[in-house]
């Protein structure tokens, strides 16, 4: 029976969303034909938590532990840790190192999709349509002046950590007298900054994950926010309508759809990973698909988008994880 880490925690603002995603993912696991095992990391905390409610300290080594003197090795990690180290390369480098196989990206994907403005303009060169963006880097917030911001993606825009991996510190901006709070906002989650021209229409989220000889695109969600956008609380606490598949002509639900499959590959990706969207006109045949942000670890609880995915697929969320563990 393979001995499966279920890897969470992480440094970023999203570690207790991480636990739950692992908690979500421990239960989606068949336990008839794995050993899983909750391994929460922390800085200077690396602990898997035992079926007894103890805890036993990972050694770095070669990411093991003892138990009453009995050296565990595990077999493959299954990575939901949510921003950093997990969702920007630094812990698949570290797997890299010891040999251990795991269910995300390799490290350049895990980096690439992280940093979401080199991201948008590594995509752009391959036709895929994302919006206008500055990057600002902390200490250089005086080169963002009004002019700049109209002239390169106009009002309103949206001020976002540019290498993040949440939804904290994004701000919706009207006009530039709120800038300089949204900035200091997003800087307290990255040292870089991205601001963004505002894209209108249905927002959805798509999962894709490919495995040996199969590539399994879902049904999209829609997402339909309480709030002025998918903040956080809309996230999170429930502030959010979301329709499962999204309510999309068959004809533009198929070319998002190519465009998902197609983006994964561009990447190499590998896992699940979700791709969001902002559909202009959605209704019409021209409709525009505008790529949002790719999430490479994305959220696992019950009520998470991918899970709701695959239950419209018709598909068994052990079953998929399975999949993925045994034919990459």
């Amino acid at each position: 029976m393979k001995k499966i880490a279920i890897i969470c925690g992480g440094d970023s603002s999203e570690h207790d969303v991480s636990l739950k995603s692992g908690a979500g993912i421990y239960s989606f696991f068949n336990k008839e034909k794995y050993d899983c095992y909750i391994v929460d990391l922390k800085k200077g905390d690396w602990h898997v938590n035992l079926a007894n409610g103890e805890q036993a300290e990972i050694d770095k080594n070669d990411f093991s532990f003892t138990v009453n003197g009995e050296k565990n090795t595990f077999d493959y990690a299954y990575i939901t840790k949510h921003g950093t180290p997990g969702e920007n390369g630094q812990l698949q480098g570290y797997f890299d190192l010891i040999g251990m196989p795991y269910s995300t990206s390799g490290v350049l994907v895990e980096a690439l999709t992280f940093d979401k403005f080199a991201l948008n303009n590594y995509l752009r060169q391959f036709g895929v349509s994302v919006a206008d963006s500055i990057l600002v880097r902390k200490g250089n917030e005086s080169s963002v002046t009004d002019e700049a911001v109209r002239n390169a993606v106009g009002y309103p825009c949206f001020v976002k950590p540019a290498a993040d991996g949440s939804s904290f510190g994004v701000s919706k901006v009207k006009d530039f007298s709120q800038m300089q709070a949204a900035l200091n906002l997003a800087f307290g989650e990255s040292d870089t900054v991205m601001i963004e021209g505002m894209l209108e229409g249905m927002e959805i989220s798509q999962g894709v994950y490919k495995t040996k000889g199969k590539a399994t695109v879902l049904p999209a969600t829609e997402v339909v926010s309480e709030n002025e956008f998918f903040d956080f609380d809309a996230k999170y606490n429930g502030q959010v309508q979301e329709i499962t598949p999204a309510r999309l002509p068959k004809e533009v639900a198929d070319r998002v759809a190519k465009i998902t499959s197609a983006i994964y590959d561009i990447l190499h990706a590998n896992g699940i990973i979700r791709v969001d969207y902002i559909i202009s006109n959605p209704q019409s045949p021209d409709a525009k698909i505008n790529m949002l942000e790719i999430n490479t670890t994305p959220g696992m609880t019950p009520t998470s988008f991918i899970p709701q995915q695959v239950k419209a697929a018709g598909l068994d969320m052990g079953d998929v994880l399975s999949e993925i563990v045994e034919n990459q």
